[in-house]
């Protein structure tokens, strides 16, 4: 067991989605209220926050071995906290298997984080894996490292039921947050000097509220309303799930132009098949209808999703319709990934399983086909001129990096800072990001 210490620094190390990167901010502002201070790089931490994500395979075994890393040749150990995912579904496996942890605590109840490191001070190990709809957001203090590209979680949790998927399991039913809650936390962002907002949620787009005079709040009206501040420049959302795409935000993409033309949009086979065995709410064609409608919103939209290959029971032929779904899709981006069976899903207890090999050939396959529509969408941009916001330094002399309103990374030279919006000649382009001639001198 630690030795029981009051610790002076920490380190949160995250892993997963942008969900995982906004509790992992969050619970650093909670350790910084308590007067600890971020370990220096590549210095030790008294606490280690390891924030942890359940969907790929073997995902709890990673945790174990990052455990074991943190020990050092003479024994000593920082004092380890679990969150996040892995801690929700696994905690208690977690504390008996691994001495060395002194606090598990879920992504619904890291709130609590302080009250479980006084425990852990005084050399007790505590679990705590509650899961009370938007308690956290309430205690949580106000931010406070913010760069020029922010998280905000607005919705959080899963009533899908994707077999596949232990999000339900791990992160609760769906709920969102108040409206009110929302455009205060944003007019805090904005204020602390973040020019772009990424709004978060398993299904960012289920989200729903009432505004101060009682009145209904969808999620396109959200983002109409957050984009009246005025020191706000950008807009985005992430992830979003076709079973909650309204009419309004497609208008929105069209109509709001602080929401940045990039839409990532999950649709994870291409076979109609397969999408009712993931209990999916959408047949291809109507995915694919759902694109066009973007499209014509917003003709410059990038579109990106999510892919599963594997599936149990996937056939060579409803690999092939997701082949072809992308190449009629022409993904700016897209993610793919091999089935990885998770226990307690449905999906776990499917027989026909698939042969690792063939998922590893057809997830190259599958990648190839996204890398190639990828560095086409980035060659089709070369000429265009764009605002880019600058999020940091590069690793040459007077070189900057950014992103374009595409979500591409872009990279100059010139006189700029971080937290501009430079307009940019896009000039050259590679399979992952895009160098830029500056054109105007920043926007402040």
């Amino acid at each position: 067991m630690p030795n029981p210490t009051t610790p002076k620094t920490y380190r949160v190390k995250n892993f997963g989605c942008q969900m995982n990167v906004y509790d992992g901010e969050r619970m650093a502002e909670l350790l910084a209220d308590r007067g600890m201070t971020a370990a220096a790089e590549g210095q030790d931490a008294d606490l280690v926050v390891l924030n942890t994500c359940h969907i790929r395979e073997k995902a709890a075994e990673k945790v174990y071995s990052d455990i074991g890393r943190l020990t050092k040749v003479d024994g000593s150990k920082p004092l380890i906290a679990v969150a996040g995912c892995v801690a929700q579904a696994e905690g208690e496996e977690i504390m008996a298997r691994a001495p060395a942890v002194s606090m598990v605590v879920g992504p619904q109840a890291y709130h609590r984080l302080p009250v479980l490191l006084d425990k852990a001070a005084k050399g007790e190990r505590a679990t705590d894996t509650d899961m009370p709809a938007n308690a956290k957001f309430d205690q949580l203090p106000q931010r406070r490292r913010i760069g020029p590209a922010a998280f905000l979680t607005i919705q959080e949790g899963c009533d899908k039921f994707c077999t596949y998927c232990v999000v339900p399991y791990t992160r609760g039913a769906e709920i969102s947050r108040p409206f009110k809650d929302l455009v205060a936390e944003a007019e805090r962002l904005v204020e602390n000097g973040a020019r772009e907002i990424t709004l978060l949620g398993q299904n960012v787009n289920a989200w729903s509220g009432e505004n101060a005079a009682g009145q209904a709040v969808s999620f396109d009206g959200l983002i109409r309303s957050l984009a009246k501040l005025p020191d706000l420049q950008r807009i985005r959302y992430t992830t979003s799930h076709p079973m909650d795409v309204t009419d309004g935000l497609i208008a929105a993409h069209g109509e709001e132009p602080k929401l940045m033309p990039y839409l990532h949009l999950p649709v994870q086979s291409g076979s109609d098949r397969v999408l009712r065995a993931m209990n999916r709410s959408h047949t291809a064609d109507s995915y694919l209808k759902l694109l066009e409608r973007f499209r014509a919103a917003r003709p410059d939209i990038a579109l990106s999703g999510d892919f599963i290959v594997g599936f149990p029971g996937e056939t060579e032929a409803e690999f092939e319709d997701t082949l072809s779904l992308v190449d009629e899709v022409r993904y700016a981006q897209a993610y793919s990934f091999k089935y990885s069976a998770r226990p307690g899903t449905p999906a776990a207890d499917m027989e026909d399983t698939i042969a690792a090999e063939v998922m590893d050939e057809r997830l190259q396959r599958l990648q190839a086909a996204i890398n190639r529509d990828q560095l086409a969408f980035n060659q089709a941009s070369v000429g265009k001129t764009c605002e880019v916001l600058v999020e940091r330094k590069g690793k040459y002399p007077g070189q900057w990096l950014g992103k374009s309103p595409w979500l591409q990374s872009v990279h100059f030279t010139g006189d700029a800072g971080i937290g501009d919006l430079t307009t940019v000649e896009l000039a050259e382009a590679g399979p992952n990001s895009l160098s830029g001639r500056l054109l105007v001198p920043a926007t402040v």
